[in-house]
């Protein structure tokens, strides 16, 4: 008699529309399926090679009305070469520690997390969060996911990037910083540093959650060349938009 587990089937949903968080008058909806059971870390890896993205224990992917405007984007590692700015960044912030801690929330990142939120972010659902909502996004995870902590020489908390591993790469979940402070570029450091961890890893890509055209916000995702786009084809070249004066 045949003793193989029964596979759990993936149930898909679709939200109510809301307004969109990035491009005005225009509505958001998405695509969400439940990631549970022994099979959840199975689901993510196929759920994330076709552009899903995760927050706690749901995958989800934009399905919004009469909009393609949500692009999923991930860097590919082994030809990624730094360029003038970025060369510049690494080298500013090359004395962090970067370490490597567990999905727990502390208060120390939380208190960062909210002066993230209110110096980039203000007004918006994530400035709201209070140390329980911030915790379960941090905590309420089934697949491989851990923190990376970026201190300074003095040991203060400067960044920090939630992230997710998966078998062909890093998937930075969600980053915040210290702003207003000396250092520029953080978050660009941020991606740099996931990439050349992904490298050391002998992994082929980090992936970046959506790019959107028309988003001054997720502008900086374009420059982490070469970049790749999924598309109808399945993943392709995304052409530069990196400006001359970022060189």
């Amino acid at each position: 008699m045949d003793q193989t587990p029964l596979k759990r089937p993936q149930f898909f949903f679709t939200t109510a529309p809301l307004p969109c968080p990035y491009l005005p008058e225009r509505l958001e909806r998405k695509i969400v399926t439940e990631l549970t059971g022994p099979g959840a870390e199975h689901a993510h890896e196929g759920l994330a090679r076709a552009g899903f993205r995760r927050s706690h224990s749901i995958a989800y992917a934009p399905a919004c009305p009469g909009c393609r405007a949500c692009v999923a984007v991930r860097v590919r590692v082994a030809d990624f070469a730094r360029k003038r700015s970025f060369t510049r960044i690494w080298r500013d912030n090359s004395d962090l520690l970067a370490v490597k801690v567990a999905a727990k929330a502390t208060a120390e990142q939380y208190d960062l997390f909210a002066r993230y939120q209110q110096g980039r972010h203000t007004g918006s659902d994530m400035a709201l969060m209070g140390f329980y909502e911030y915790s379960a996004m941090v905590e309420d995870s089934p697949i491989d996911t851990y923190m990376v902590e970026f201190r300074d020489r003095m040991g203060a908390l400067i960044a920090v990037c939630l992230t997710d591993r998966t078998t062909d790469g890093l998937s930075a979940v969600y980053s915040f910083f210290e702003t207003g402070g000396p250092r520029d570029g953080l978050g660009n450091y941020v991606v740099l540093w996931l990439i050349e961890h992904a490298r050391r890893l002998n992994l082929p890509y980090v992936y970046l959650g959506y790019w959107i055209a028309d988003s001054a916000k997720m502008a900086y995702k374009s420059r982490f060349q070469p970049l790749e786009a999924l598309g109808p084809g399945g993943w392709e070249p995304l052409p530069a938009r990196e400006t001359a004066a970022a060189e």
